[in-house]
């Protein structure tokens, strides 16, 4: 019987996050809008929640498109808005998380920025942001960020597509 699991991601704009994991098998669900972490200096960042059965696609997987898809090491100024994160539900998958991360840090010449927090809340974009690709993909912001890296997905992680 299939796990249904949550992993809530945040790097880049979210239109582009939930255009990404929407195109994924395995993805049940992609809601997008802003996350907050646990922590003392908890904060709303663009980020996705995706809902996912885990014998469909695994988590690393997941994690592997979200680094890939993402400037994952990029500490660049807008960091706040588009922080680089991975929210975890549980103990377990945030222990997973960061594991994964130390693992998938050999595929990058730069040190990663992403940091895994435990999930805190979530607020949902205005309604008229959700499916963004899918509801616009002739937009010039679609064709010239989204578009690209849906094709690089494609290319590099088809068995998920």
């Amino acid at each position: 019987m299939d796990s249904i699991k949550k992993i809530a991601l945040g790097g880049g704009c979210h239109w582009c996050t939930e255009a990404v994991f929407q195109s994924l098998e395995g993805v049940i669900k992609v809601d997008q809008g802003f996350v907050a972490q646990e922590s003392a200096k908890s904060s709303f960042s663009e980020a996705v929640v995706v809902t996912y059965t885990s014998q469909a696609i695994r988590l690393k997987d997941l994690i592997q498109v979200h680094l890939q898809t993402h400037n994952s090491t990029s500490n660049h100024s807008m960091r706040e808005k588009y922080r680089s994160a991975i929210y975890a539900f549980n103990q377990d998958d945030f222990e997973l998380s960061v594991a994964i991360i130390n693992e998938l840090q050999t595929d990058f010449d730069d040190k990663l920025v992403t940091q895994v927090y435990y999930f805190r809340a979530f607020k949902p974009s205005a309604a008229q942001f959700q499916n963004y690709y899918r509801s616009n993909p002739q937009k010039p912001f679609c064709k010239r960020y989204i578009a690209p890296k849906l094709k690089f997905l494609s290319a590099n992680f088809s068995q998920f597509t």
